[in-house]
């Protein structure tokens, strides 16, 4: 069945009404006593279509999530610091509710002129966001439709926070059955590319390489299973790596290990032949730190007391040389600890590799998108970089989006 989309939703007209639009605004931000977003990728690329509802007269309510708090407000997950930063980069101001249904939310939602945008504070603030009660959720899921006044009153629901759509919470996918609901263009075009990569939208220009990173590999392995009949080339680092290595027999020092996941690992192995490439030589050091002592050796060769944190020369080299001529790229999860500088080397050195392909190179959001913007490389040479991780994953996976199975619905 189509989705309807923001494009019908504007054809049907919104001046004066009120939208419920969920956006993804899960970002980083500094420990300092008043913090300020330290990466605002995600809020960006939110900006689309709150400014596309905007320019044509919507009251806009956004509601989103930050972090993971239990159910209670959490001060240091509050959306106040994104509020600032949303007005900065719109160069207009936000209404900002200090809580999600209260008094608060109640009263700014009802003042909200034409063209203005009211933020809730973090909707997991409220227990019945992300309820395993049904009943729970759907209480809450009927107080943020109350919000916009109900379909009655033109009320409306947009989901453009694809970070969040493989979630069955309150305001990804109950409040979406209360409301006409419209998929977001920024949904929309993740689906878009996901599609291409699981061969849904056509042949799948080969060669086909994945890469694949990250710190686990219990993370990985519906996403590893469901694509490795489908690609040339899965490419393995980062923490995740040292699993498989010590699966080939080899010892791995203090490196991070899945010690249930190395039979697993053994099978993938085996069933893979060729197609599975890991690290022949990583960068060690029995700590952390930006000034920490490195060494680089084989990768069948880590010292104990010393922990592989990312992948050496040789690896990026001969990883690099399997992307070079790729028709087709998802990379998913950084090659080692990049935030600390010893160790970004090698995710750096791949993300360059990936951007270089001439083919569709997509970047599978999460600490890979985050490595992007840190590792100061253009986006634009990627074909695409998604914001939800974790969703993208469970997309190729072959398992359903419930915040975009709910869409579906008339």
């Amino acid at each position: 069945m189509r989705m309807r989309t923001v494009d019908d939703l504007i054809k049907v007209g919104v001046a004066g009404r009120r939208v419920l639009v969920r956006c993804d605004l899960n970002v980083p931000l500094s420990r300092d006593e008043s913090p300020v977003v330290t990466d605002d990728g995600r809020i960006r690329a939110s900006l689309p279509v709150l400014v596309q509802l905007l320019n044509r007269g919507a009251r806009v309510i956004v509601v989103a999530h930050l972090g993971r708090p239990k159910g209670a407000p959490e001060p240091k997950y509050s959306l106040r610091p994104v509020a600032d930063r949303l007005a900065a980069l719109l160069g207009s101001p936000v209404e900002f509710a200090l809580d999600t249904v209260g008094e608060s939310a109640r009263l700014l939602a009802d003042g909200l002129q034409n063209g203005h945008l009211l933020l809730l504070e973090n909707v997991r603030f409220n227990p019945g966001e992300t309820a395993k009660d049904e009943a729970e959720r759907a209480g809450f899921a009927r107080a943020l439709a109350q919000l916009t006044g109900g379909e009655d009153d033109g009320g409306a629901y947009v989901d453009d926070a694809f970070g969040a759509v493989h979630r069955a919470h309150a305001s990804v996918y109950d409040v979406a059955r209360l409301l006409p609901h419209y998929l977001g263009p920024l949904v929309r075009d993740e689906l878009q590319v996901l599609r291409r990569l699981t061969g849904e939208a056509g042949e799948v220009q080969r060669p086909y390489v994945v890469v694949l990173g990250g710190s686990k590999v219990s993370d990985k392995l519906g996403v590893i299973s469901s694509l490795l009949p489908k690609v040339d080339r899965l490419l393995v680092g980062g923490g995740m790596c040292f699993t498989f290595l010590k699966a080939q027999g080899h010892e791995v020092g203090d490196s991070l290990l899945e010690a249930d996941q190395v039979q697993t690992c053994e099978r993938l192995l085996a069933e893979a032949g060729d197609k599975i490439v890991l690290p022949t030589d990583v960068v060690v050091s029995p700590d952390i730190s930006d000034d920490a002592t490195t060494e680089t050796v084989p990768a069948e060769a880590i010292p104990a007391g010393q922990k592989g944190l990312d992948i050496g020369p040789d690896s990026v080299a001969r990883f690099s040389e399997a992307l070079a001529g790729a028709g087709t790229v998802f990379w998913n999860g950084p090659m080692g600890v990049f935030e600390v500088r010893p160790f970004a080397a090698g995710t750096k050195g791949i993300a360059e590799a990936v951007a270089g392909c001439g083919g569709l190179t997509v970047v599978g959001g999460g600490d890979s998108a985050a490595a992007v913007r840190a590792l100061n490389i253009d986006g634009n040479r990627f074909s695409h970089i998604s914001t939800g991780g974790g969703a993208s994953l469970e997309y190729l996976e072959g398992k359903t989006l419930p915040g975009v199975a709910v869409l579906e619905e008339s």
